[in-house]
Order: C-alpha cells, then structure tokens, then sequence
C-alpha cells in the first residue's frame, strides 16, 4: 500500500462513535448547514418504510440533524411510494423530475435527479433494501462533513455478511472493484467499501460531478472526486454491520460489468467495443444466451443543466 494511503487510513478513517450526536448538532447549528437524506427505491416495499421510519424517528424529531428526507421512486411496481410516504418521507417519481430528458433505467440517474429535488447543502444517499437499519448510518457518514470542512465525500465502512458467512458479501467489491481501484487508482485502495450505497457528500462536490447512469455510480463518482478536490478531502466512516438483499450471481455479472466499463472511460475516455453482456441460462435445450447491453450513457455535472442553475439563482 501507498505511504500516502496508510496516512490517510489514519487520518481519514474514523468510528461513528468519534462524534457524538450532540457533537454533530453543535456543528450543524454552528455552520448553518442543512442535511437532506435521500433514498433510490425500486420495488423496496419490505424495507423501505423501516428505513425512513428510523431517520424521522431519531434525526428529525429526536434531533433535528436531518432537514429533508426524500425517496426517489424509480418506478416500483409494488407499494414502495406508498409505504415510503406513510412512514413520512416525501416521494418524489423519477419521471417527474427534468422530464425534458427522458430518464433511463438505473441507479445512478436516480440520484442525479434527486439533486434537482432536493436542498440541502449536504446530500447522503442510502440504498432503500438495508435491513436492521440504525440512524447512526446516516449521522456517521454525515459527522465528518459537518465537523472538518476540509472533507466533502464520506463513504460508510461496515461488515457485509452474506448469510451465515461473515465478511462474504460484497462479491463485486472484491472481484472487480478493489482490483480496478488497486491497479489503476492505488491512491483509492485504503476504502473498505468503495462501492456501498451509504455515503455523503456536498452539494458543491455533487453538483460538479458526471454521474453514470447505472451501477458504475459509485465508483465514477469516487474516481472523480480523487480528482477533483482530492484524497484527503474523502474519508469514511465505521457503522458497523449492513445487512441487504443480496442479488443472484448473473445480475453481479451485469453489475460488474456496468462497473468496468465506468472504469474504461476514466481510464482511457476510449471507445467502446461491445458495450454488451451475454450470458448463460441452463434453459429445455441446453444453454441458452441472453445479452444485456451495458450501460454506457452518463449524466452532466449538474451545473450543466439550465433548471439546475435557474433554480440557484431563484
């Protein structure tokens, strides 16, 4: 590892419980910053609901570290808008937001859109399929963002259990991810989960980032930000343990894949040979190809788009 990467291990990786929730209001109320929470949500019904439950529950009503909290549906076919909204977050469609440019299917669209729906000066996203959620998830990734205005990007650090086995999920982080980050961008190899959905940033970082429109999200948007503003201006956070639904090895595949091609344009802004997938299904006859195209579309820094900038100066 890096010498530099081993200082900032040190000075960079901290416990959620280094900053005290009173610590963080202290801050909050010193600084004048707002918080908004917001949660991508595809068919989520199971979780959705506990997860914002527990953030009105212990950071608005409790305490008040969290101003807004938002659930972007990306078009759910089950009750996730309306289990998320009786539980006390504003649900925002997908499809409403910038209609001028027709959303595509993807994770990354969903929280580039949300940056047009939401305030607040800091924006920590949290994936809406954790189960046993605590609110220090969000209050630990929040801390460092409101205590040290030299960090704009926290990632959560946490376990990834995968049944019974500790420490076994988190397969695409280990096959593809901390590789590519190893190989290609070492200054990035001291994060524990460089692609975990629980992470916080500033609106000043977000809104100057290209954001890809599938799974490659968080990986682009960690190569970028190393570019933009820094090593020592990432840190991340200890929250202990995340337990979520965990997807079947085909759909890492396709994952992974999104991934990769994330890392080919940084790397080279190149083109794309195959941006396709194929894979196999034991099917009547045999084995049987399906191809899925990879996503290779990528959204403007925010700051590009016209709405964004009149909404500013409103």
């Amino acid at each position: 590892m890096l010498e530099e990467v081993e200082r900032w291990l040190s000075a960079r990786s901290w416990s959620v419980r280094d900053r005290p929730i009173q610590q963080l209001m202290g801050a909050k109320h010193a600084g004048g910053q707002s918080v908004s929470v917001v949660l991508p949500a595809l068919d989520e019904e199971a979780t959705v609901g506990d997860i914002v439950s527990v953030i009105r529950r212990e950071l608005m009503e409790r305490v008040p570290l969290v101003d807004e909290l938002v659930v972007v549906d990306s078009g759910s076919r089950d009750r996730t808008s309306e289990v998320a909204a009786a539980a006390g977050a504003r649900v925002v469609h997908r499809d409403t937001i910038l209609p001028r440019v027709p959303a595509v299917p993807g994770k990354g669209e969903v929280l580039w859109r949300s940056l047009l729906v939401t305030g607040g000066d800091i924006v920590c996203f949290v994936d809406a399929d954790l189960r046993e959620f605590r609110a220090d998830f969000v209050s630990g990734i929040v801390g460092p963002l409101l205590t040290d205005p030299d960090v704009h990007l926290v990632k959560a650090m946490y376990d990834r259990p995968l049944g019974a086995a500790p420490g076994q999920g988190g397969r695409v982080t280990e096959l593809m991810a901390r590789p590519l980050l190893n190989m290609h961008w070492p200054r990035l190899a001291g994060f524990v989960q460089p692609l975990g959905g629980e992470y916080a940033a500033r609106r000043s970082l977000l809104e100057q980032l290209p954001f890809p429109v599938g799974y490659g999200v968080e990986l682009g948007m960690l190569v970028d930000a190393l570019h933009l503003v820094g090593l020592d201006a990432l840190a991340q956070v200890d929250v202990g343990v995340r337990r979520h639904r965990h997807q079947d090895g085909q759909a890492l595949g396709r994952m992974s894949a999104a991934i990769y091609r994330t890392a080919q344009l940084r790397l080279a802004r190149g083109h794309l040979v195959r941006p396709a997938l194929t894979q196999f299904e034991r099917g009547a006859d045999g084995f049987e190809p399906r191809t899925y195209s990879v996503d290779t579309e990528e959204r403007p820094p925010m700051t590009e788009i016209a709405e964004y900038a009149a909404r500013r100066v409103a």
